[in-house]
C-alpha cells in the first residue's frame, strides 16, 4: 500500500534531545486523516530562541511509534475527516529530523505558501461544482410553465457565479505557474489565490443554496453539503485574514521573514 502522511505545522508539544533522539511530548488538533497515515510530519520545539519562532524543527514520525493515540474530531463541520494526535514520551530519531535544527518554522511557511494554490483549487473545484448542480437543476425545475433558468433573476445569479469562479481559477493557474516555471511568486500570488477561492467557495455555494430553494436547504441535494464544506477552505492553510496580511506586506514591501 502506498504510504499515507499527514502534516501537523503547527508547533506542538516539546522535543526533548535524549539518546541521540527527540523525546516527543504533547498533543496536537486539527491534524487531517492522521489516523489513516502510516507517518507524520510534525513541527516540534527542540530548544528556546530569542523569537517565539526560533528552535521549532520539521521532524517525521512513525504513526507506530509507542505513545501516540488519535482520536476523532466528531463536531466539526462538513464532510472533512479531522483528528486530535497525542504523544507520550514519543521517540523519535534524529535522523528523521527534515532540515535544519530550529528552522522548521519557515521551512512550514514555506511549505503553506505553496501549498495555497492547491487549497485555491480545491476551493475552485467545489464551487464550479456547486453551479453544475445548479445548471442542471435550473433547467430541470419549472414555475409558470418554465424552466427557471429561463427567469432573469435565476440568469443573473447564474452568470455571476460563472464570473467569479473564471476569475479566481485564473488566479489559481497563475500562482501554480508561477510556483512551477517563475521560480517563486512574486506578491504573494498564492495567498491571493487561495484567499480569492476561498470566499468565492463560500458565496458560490450560498447563492446555489439560493437557486434551489427550499431544496437547496434539504440534505436530498447536494448544495446544502457543498455549502457546509466550504467553509473549510477559507480558514484552514490559513485563514482570510492571514491571506490578507501575507498579501498586504508583499506588496508594500514589509515582508517579514
Amino acid at each position: 500500500p502506498s504510504t499515507r502522511i499527514s502534516s501537523s505545522y503547527a508547533p506542538m508539544g516539546a522535543g526533548l534531545v535524549v539518546d541521540g533522539g527527540y523525546l516527543v511530548n504533547g498533543t496536537k488538533i486539527w491534524t487531517t486523516h492522521a489516523h489513516h497515515a502510516n507517518r507524520m510530519f510534525a513541527l516540534v520545539r527542540t530548544s528556546d530562541g530569542e523569537r517565539q519562532q526560533d528552535g521549532i524543527s520539521f521532524i517525521l514520525i512513525d504513526m507506530k511509534t509507542p505513545g501516540i493515540t488519535t482520536r476523532p474530531i466528531l463536531t466539526i463541520g462538513g464532510d472533512h475527516e479531522v483528528n486530535q494526535v497525542f504523544f507520550d514520551d514519543v521517540r523519535v530519531p534524529v535522523a528523521n529530523r527534515v532540515g535544519e535544527e530550529g528552522k522548521g518554522f519557515r521551512a512550514s511557511m514555506r511549505a503553506l505558501d505553496l501549498n495555497r494554490p492547491t487549497i485555491g483549487a480545491q476551493s475552485v473545484g467545489l464551487a464550479q461544482g456547486a453551479l453544475d448542480a445548479c445548471i442542471a437543476y435550473a433547467k430541470e425545475r419549472k414555475q409558470f410553465k418554465q424552466p427557471i433558468a429561463e427567469l432573469q433573476g435565476v440568469q443573473f445569479m447564474l452568470a455571476d457565479m460563472a464570473t467569479e469562479i473564471d476569475a479566481a481559477r485564473l488566479l489559481v493557474h497563475r500562482a501554480a505557474w508561477l510556483s512551477r516555471n517563475g521560480g517563486g511568486y512574486v506578491n504573494a500570488e498564492g495567498s491571493m489565490s487561495k484567499l480569492k477561492a476561498g470566499r468565492v467557495a463560500v458565496w458560490a455555494t450560498e447563492r446555489a443554496i439560493q437557486i434551489l430553494g427550499g431544496n437547496g436547504y434539504t440534505r436530498e441535494f447536494p448544495v446544502e453539503r457543498m455549502h457546509r464544506d466550504a467553509k473549510i477552505y477559507d480558514i484552514f492553510e490559513g485563514t482570510e485574514q492571514i491571506q490578507q496580511l501575507v498579501i498586504a506586506r508583499a506588496i508594500s514591501g514589509l515582508r517579514i521573514e
